[in-house]
């Protein structure tokens, strides 16, 4: 019989949960015992694995549907993003500094990508950077490709974790990625952005990771530069405020 838990009922219900994943040698998809079973099996109420179950449901370590039964949910970077925009909005962390991470993270997802990326990763990324120069001002539209283009780098590189946090950045880039762009007053300055998009896919697909991480740092040094000297802000302790 293993010991006793410390902490509430309900967390002792979620660490139970976990545990049975693990020693069951759970994946993904996977179905879980019902929350009577559990309840039975612990001791406790039905009204506590059923908030056992939300928990685990909100961070996505399960997948509750209706009429069926939970199943182990699959890794998703929303999570890591709520947790992010959480902290810049409460001053816990700066956008410089989820933008000097980002830049790590990203110099490695390119030289990763050429190194690995299949046929249909490099038309995949060649096509994001296309559709950015033929947007014209169609700014919403013009982020979503960029924040893809940056997903499909991720993802091509073979490691589901870097394309899980990159994939967290998005709501922040949504809020960055205009304030840079507005910056970018004349043809030549929004030239300039789409040819480094392009030459990094161009990279990509000749399979050149030090091409490709280079063309990554030199994207991030200027857009970071386009970030921080953009109006309308207002700079509080580091962090892009908007008004």
């Amino acid at each position: 019989m293993s010991a006793p838990l410390a902490g509430s009922l309900v967390d002792q219900a979620v660490r139970r949960i976990r545990d049975h994943i693990r020693d069951c040698d759970l994946k993904v998809g996977d179905t879980l015992p019902g929350e009577g079973q559990f309840a039975a099996d612990l001791g406790v109420s039905r009204a506590v694995m059923r908030e056992a179950f939300g928990a685990l449901a909100a961070l996505r370590v399960i997948d509750v549907g209706n009429g069926r039964k939970a199943r182990v949910g699959a890794m998703d970077g929303s999570v890591m993003a709520s947790s992010i925009d959480h902290a810049v909005a409460t001053a816990q962390i700066t956008t410089g500094e989820v933008w000097d991470v980002r830049r790590t993270l990203e110099l490695r997802t390119a030289a990763l990508a050429a190194e690995n990326r299949s046929d249909a990763d490099a038309r995949t990324i060649a096509d994001h950077a296309r559709q950015m120069a033929l947007i014209g001002d169609d700014l919403d539209q013009l982020i979503g490709h960029d924040i893809a283009f940056h997903q499909a780098i991720a993802q091509a590189g073979g490691n589901a974790l870097f394309h899980q946090i990159v994939r967290s950045f998005e709501q922040l880039m949504r809020i960055a990625v205009p304030t840079a762009w507005r910056t970018r007053e004349t043809l030549d300055q929004r030239e300039a952005v789409f040819n480094v998009h392009r030459n990094l896919a161009g990279a990509i697909a000749d399979r050149d990771a030090g091409a490709a991480e280079d063309l990554m740092a030199a994207h991030f040094d200027t857009s970071i530069s386009d970030i921080f000297r953009a109006e309308p802000k207002v700079r509080d302790g580091g962090r892009l405020i908007r008004r």
